[in-house]
């Protein structure tokens, strides 16, 4: 009877065994290297791309290049279409617009307003080279605008027979007795096209001489402040 109870207790499932052997047991450290196919398994798993040290640091160094290649592109880019279809930066050279503008000083020119709308009387705008004028690209002040009919008498301006305001002149330049042409027209303004003078009117050449009344198509852009030097910063 014990031998039989003895025979019965020892006798082990070959299957259970092996199970009892291999089971590390809760408190036994997993070492991820005992097996290569789990840890293979669970990097696909989660779609990690581990480096092996062969090439990574070339790679990421010609990528941040290339990133930087395309940034520098897209800047050089958007500096040209800004210069050439919206701002551009222009400096005076001269003395026809004082003292509104010095010479030397430094503008920058909307090359979109009259895309946008019309001239305005006052405005001061540059203009590419005219026939008749030595300098290249002239810098004004709209005084006159399409169907309107300017005369000069005795230095003041009259636009359809009224007396124009001219708060922008100074007295000092310009006076009754010193304005370059004390008397002109009347003229008659054609339609796209505008009558332009200095504000040094003794010292300007301009729509009263060989440059005439400008078509809109000589209009490089509008002059809307003065960027340097820092002492003669406005709003034109």
């Amino acid at each position: 009877m014990s031998n039989q109870e003895s025979s019965t207790t020892t006798a082990i499932d070959p299957l259970l065994d092996a199970a009892a052997v291999t089971d590390p047991g809760p408190n036994t450290a997993f070492n991820p290297d005992s097996s290569p196919d789990m840890n293979q398994n669970a990097a696909d798993d989660t779609g990690e791309v581990v480096p092996d040290g062969t090439g990574g640091a070339p790679r990421g160094l010609a990528k941040s290049i290339r990133e930087w290649l395309i940034v520098v592109a897209i800047a050089i880019t958007a500096a040209v279409v800004m210069k050439v279809f919206v701002v551009q930066q222009f400096y005076v050279s001269g003395h026809s617009m004082d003292t509104t503008l010095h010479d030397l000083d430094r503008v920058l020119v909307n090359k979109l307003s009259y895309d946008l709308h019309d001239p305005n009387r006052g405005d001061v705008v540059v203009l590419e080279e005219g026939v008749g004028v030595q300098e290249r690209d002239l810098i004004k002040r709209v005084i006159a605008l399409p169907g309107e009919t300017i005369e000069i008498k005795n230095c003041v301006v009259y636009i359809n027979d009224r007396v124009l305001d001219e708060p922008y002149l100074d007295p000092a330049l310009t006076s009754a007795s010193n304005c370059g042409a004390a008397n002109y027209g009347p003229l008659k303004i054609e339609p796209e096209h505008v009558f332009v003078m200095g504000d040094n009117r003794p010292n300007s050449g301009d729509s009263r001489g060989g440059l005439g009344p400008v078509d809109y198509d000589k209009i490089v852009g509008r002059a809307f402040v003065v960027i340097w030097p820092k002492d003669n910063w406005q709003w034109l």
